[in-house]
């Protein structure tokens, strides 16, 4: 679900911005960053709620809404080679995405629960 969210505002940020990131960003990885993000998270969400029992779920979405704050940092500070265009926009287009995942879970993961 987070793959298919960040490439949809992949195609719309292009289309509002006319601005090509495609040689940094583009469909493949981003569904194989989201893919690893996802069964890191899950595999995470199994071993906590193993320690902590029922307060697991608590827990692993604390850590997980912290860290994906504290990943908001990688594209921020990521270096742009000296040929992209319009670099103060890419940002703009990769900060929101680092979100994705942790709202595809916080969205998806109560229609699983026991």
């Amino acid at each position: 679900m987070a793959a298919i969210a960040a490439n949809i505002y992949y195609q719309v940020y292009y289309f509002a911005t006319q601005v090509d990131f495609s040689a940094i960003v583009n469909p493949v990885g981003l569904i194989a960053i989201n893919l690893f993000v996802s069964m890191f998270a899950g595999l995470l969400y199994s071993g906590l709620v193993y320690v902590f029992k029922s307060r697991g779920p608590i827990v692993f979405n604390f850590v997980y809404s912290i860290g994906s704050f504290a990943c908001v940092i990688i594209p921020i500070a990521y270096t742009l080679p000296l040929t992209v265009e319009f670099p103060e926009l890419f940002p703009g287009l990769t900060v929101p995405m680092v979100f994705f995942p942790v709202i595809a879970w916080m969205t998806v993961e109560p229609l699983f629960r026991e």
